[in-house]
């Protein structure tokens, strides 16, 4: 789990809101479903692939592995949109643009990867606002971390769920490269690339409690 980010990191104006949408069959992916909101912070990390309850109280299946691979998706629709902006916008320089940079082609590169394991069954990418994050470095540098950590948290409390060993292999084939960014953009900013000796995925629950709806998928 990662570190309390102050709303103000993220624009507190409205980069916290609900934002549901349906997960099934396949429409597009819940994502960001319940924010932790308290005394002034958003709880960053493991909020991404929770799913939903029916999702969590689900017995391991073919379907499952589909939905599981459209949350993983629809993260990689974040994360990849995410980037390609900020490096568009060119607010960032030095290490952090050329972090942004590759990150970002790593990213486009998920995507194409699990639309292609997912065919005809992948979700159709949301639209995204990322308010001034992309145009801020400070505040990028930030909101990256979010990501790269959740993104990191989400595969790994979802991968023990996973039925099929093909499946997992996907996963498993991003789960160290995600891991991999956010030790880098730890680095840059300051913090410890590996602050803790194991990494503790988040229970459906915790996620459930946890998400609560980021003002970036607006559609």
């Amino acid at each position: 789990m990662s570190d309390l980010i102050t709303v103000e990191m993220l624009d507190a104006d409205g980069a916290v809101r609900d934002a549901e949408q349906s997960v099934a069959g396949d429409t597009r992916a819940d994502l960001f479903r319940k924010a932790a909101i308290g005394g002034g912070s958003l709880l960053a990390g493991s909020v991404l692939l929770g799913g939903l309850p029916a999702l969590a109280e689900a017995r391991p299946s073919k379907k499952q592995d589909v939905k599981i691979l459209n949350y993983a998706l629809t993260l990689e629709y974040l994360e990849s949109e995410f980037y390609k902006e900020a490096v568009a916008k060119g607010a960032l320089t030095g290490a952090t643009l050329q972090f942004a940079t590759t990150v970002r082609d790593h990213e486009v590169a998920h995507v194409k990867f699990l639309q292609k394991v997912l065919g005809k069954k992948a979700v159709k990418k949301p639209k995204f606002e990322f308010k001034d994050t992309t145009s801020d470095l400070a505040k990028f540098q930030q909101t990256a971390i979010v990501l790269e950590d959740t993104g990191v948290s989400a595969y790994e409390g979802q991968a023990h769920r996973i039925k099929q060993t093909a499946v997992l292999k996907a996963a498993a084939s991003v789960l160290p490269v995600e891991a991999r960014h956010a030790a880098w953009i730890r680095n840059i900013v300051g913090q410890p690339p590996a602050p803790v000796a194991f990494d503790k995925a988040a229970s459906m629950a915790k996620v459930l409690k946890a998400v609560k709806g980021t003002g970036f998928i607006v559609g």
